[in-house]
């Protein structure tokens, strides 16, 4: 996979453009007489070429400029923000899609050396955002539109199903496409395909269910004609999807019941768990549910779908339990209507797959949070 690399002369030219930094300036000088000289001279030279490093380009005074200078001294339109021209992300040329690139960083790799599924599914909610940024919508409440803004409207996760094919190391490139669609009148549907930058190869799919919570009763609405119209512009005509039709990324997962063969009691969310919604982020649910797999089951296999049904929000003062129970992969022994492979291309009959069913609920009256299932394959030898 393609890696990145830091370069002190691409640094510092960054650094200029941006004004974050400044050429020091020079000393004072022992000898006046002798400095006048230098100064005379350099004066005379001063049609030689500069530095490339430290100069700035046109292009890039100009795209300042349309940072700075915004119409009316208002907001500064989406395409002109610092941060829009920062990040390694863009609208495909029909507009209806999303591209960005991460470098996988070293705080988002695990036991493994290669990212963990939190760091995925980070980076899957990263991209969202920035896609809807980037087409003019709230980033104060996850890409809420105007009139969501105005009847205290906000997206809440639904339902998660991510595939991952070949985790990306430390250094690695991802290149990341996101879209949405219409699902309903119930909310929205975001699908997402990863690729190592490098090489063009898929490493990994994602589709998402998205609903709306109204922020003062957190009680669910459906979408309305209005909200419909404010974001379907920016929808695939057709219908796209990053899995098969029949690929069964979104059937219905049962409830795990207890006795559980594994589990993880008294969890407690942290404050970082928070969002800006105000209730515990979806990704910390992922954490929660891998807090019951076996130690034997990480030392020997890798995580290769997760599939998360969220029941309820989850406040900063619960205490959460993680249950889990095994399923065999040809259903023999297991739980009743979980069976296959769960559409990832990347299983095979015959491998050694692990699969398990997850319940997350409250400790203090057992109300069901989250319902999840994991799919895991061995690790190959490295």
């Amino acid at each position: 996979m393609l890696k990145g690399y830091y370069n002190v002369t691409d640094n510092t030219q960054t650094l200029t453009q941006c004004r974050f930094w400044v050429p020091p300036k020079s000393p004072p000088c022992p000898n006046p007489r002798r400095c006048a000289v230098v100064s005379s001279s350099s004066s005379s030279s001063s049609s030689a070429p500069k530095r490339p490093d430290l100069a700035i380009s046109a292009s890039a005074t100009k795209e300042l400029n349309a940072v700075n200078n915004t119409a009316g001294g208002g907001s500064p339109s989406p395409a002109a923000t610092l941060g829009n021209r920062v990040r390694l992300g863009r609208l495909t040329e029909d507009g209806l899609s999303y591209k960005e690139s991460f470098i996988v960083r070293c705080y988002e790799v695990g036991i493994n050396k290669t990212a963990t599924v939190e760091t995925i599914a980070n980076l899957l909610q990263e991209v969202g955002c920035n896609h809807a940024q980037s087409l003019g919508f709230s980033t104060d409440g996850f890409a809420t539109t105007p009139t969501m803004r105005k009847l205290h409207l906000i997206w809440v996760t639904a339902r998660m199903h991510i595939e991952i094919y070949s985790y990306p190391a430390w250094s690695d490139v991802v290149e990341i496409e996101t879209w949405c669609q219409a699902e309903g009148r119930i909310g929205t549907r975001r699908d997402f395909i990863l690729k190592d930058y490098a090489s063009g190869e898929v490493i990994g799919r994602a589709t998402s269910k998205w609903v709306m919570m109204n922020q003062d009763t957190r009680r669910l609405e459906r979408v309305n004609s209005e909200i419909q119209e404010e974001y379907l512009i920016h929808c695939p005509k057709t219908l796209r999807l990053a899995f098969p039709e029949d690929n069964r990324s979104l059937r219905k997962i049962p409830k795990l019941e207890d006795p559980a063969q594994h589990s993880k009691l008294g969890l407690v969310p942290r404050r970082a768990d928070l969002d800006m919604n105000q209730h515990v982020n979806n990704v910390t649910y992922i954490g929660w549910v891998l807090e019951s797999i076996p130690q034997e089951v990480i030392n020997t296999h890798e995580l290769q779908s997760i599939t998360l049904d969220y029941r309820r929000e989850c406040q900063h003062d619960d205490v959460v339990d993680s249950l889990m129970s095994a399923e065999s992969v040809d259903g023999a022994n297991g739980i009743p209507g979980l069976k296959g492979t769960n559409g990832s291309p990347a299983a095979t009959k015959g491998q050694d797959s692990r699969q398990f069913l997850h319940l997350l609920r409250l400790s203090i009256d057992g109300s069901e949070i989250n319902r999840g299932h994991t799919e895991w394959r061995r690790k190959s030898a490295r």
